[in-house]
């Protein structure tokens, strides 16, 4: 589906080959001193340059001395700010500039509000790197940014939504209360029928870490979510249907899970993903109905259908191959009883 974009285009009098830069070292040190000139243009011209240079790493490490980028960030022209955050978000490709930049999200925090399109996207770019390091994803956490991350979901562009997902789904990995709290299971739920795939599977995949925690679990079971994952089991797109299976399969760990999953018709849409060969679902759904077949009605059903797994066992991955075996235990597993010993 096509979606619009936002644009990045400049004034037209922003013509970075108009900028006067300087030869070798002398470089960045010069673009520093143009930073903080009192002439806006002048500071237009030094980011639109700088922002050539960051694609290299070695220019990356000397920006980092740079101190006038986080001043920049509440400037009043929206250009220096686009460009400013711009030259974070290149910056942020690089794991050097990743860890530098741990010290200014709260300052970056300042420009989920802004009204420039292209400003909160290259914002939420930086976030979504960041947040792809462990250290990032903390940095995140401890400046508080989960609730409002939740809330934008809401509002913010499609294209936004999308990073906005992938900085929770990594966020959430770590701890999970604070979007809880936030009502983020019923927004992400709301998320799973959105007409755009890519916004689709990257909800699932955050409700996928989400169900990864205890309280997780609970959340996506009182919600009623178990239904509308497993309806996106037979979503045309592979990467929905692989997020909603393996967010299923920790959803269901519960028994309120797996009991909802029952109620739902769960074993005909995952059987269908464990017989196809091709399907990239197939390890996760395997699981799913693993946790399902620990129900005598569950393993009941699964019976009748044991050549499907026994046919896994011939799967050129080694992991889907244990599943299978796993899933074949607990499926031929019968209750002990005392008259078997006689």
């Amino acid at each position: 589906m096509a979606q619009p974009r936002i644009s990045a285009y400049l004034p037209p009098d922003i013509d970075p080959t108009k900028a006067a830069l300087a030869f070798g070292r002398r470089a960045l040190p010069k673009l520093n001193e143009e930073l903080q000139s009192p002439e806006l243009l002048t500071q237009q011209r030094a980011l639109m340059a700088l922002c050539d240079l960051v694609h290299d790493p070695e220019k990356v490490y000397e920006a980092i001395a740079l101190g006038n980028l986080k001043a920049l960030l509440v400037h009043e022209d929206r250009t220096v700010r686009q460009k400013t955050t711009e030259v974070l978000s290149v910056m942020a490709l690089h794991s050097i500039g990743r860890w530098v930049q741990f010290q200014i999200i709260s300052a970056l925090a300042g420009l989920l509000d802004d009204p420039v399109d292209i400003c909160r996207k290259n914002t939420h770019q930086v976030f979504d790197m960041l947040a792809r390091l462990p250290e990032g994803a903390g940095g995140v956490l401890q400046a508080g940014l989960i609730p409002p991350l939740v809330l934008k979901l809401e509002t913010e562009l499609d294209e936004i939504q999308e990073l906005i997902l992938s900085t929770l789904s990594n966020c959430l990995r770590v701890e999970v209360s604070e979007a809880l709290a936030a009502g983020a299971v019923p927004v992400l739920k709301e998320k799973l029928s959105h007409p755009y795939s890519a916004i689709r599977s990257k909800a699932a995949w955050v409700l996928l870490e989400i169900s990864s925690h205890a309280e997780g679990k609970i959340a996506v079971f009182e919600e009623e979510v178990i239904p509308v994952l497993l309806s996106l089991l037979e979503d045309a797109r592979p990467e929905v249907q692989v997020n909603s299976a393996g967010a299923l399969m920790f959803a269901l760990v519960t028994p309120q899970g797996r009991s909802s999953a029952m109620g739902a018709a769960a074993i005909p849409p995952l059987l269908t993903l464990v017989a196809e060969e091709t399907s990239k679902a197939r390890l996760n759904a395997i699981k799913a109905l693993t946790l399902l077949a620990e129900l005598p009605e569950g393993r009941q059903a699964l019976l009748e259908h044991r050549d499907t797994f026994l046919r896994c066992l011939d799967d050129p991955s080694e992991a889907v191959q244990r599943a299978a075996e796993i899933a074949i235990t607990v499926i031929d597993w019968k209750p002990f009883c005392s008259r078997d010993l006689f």
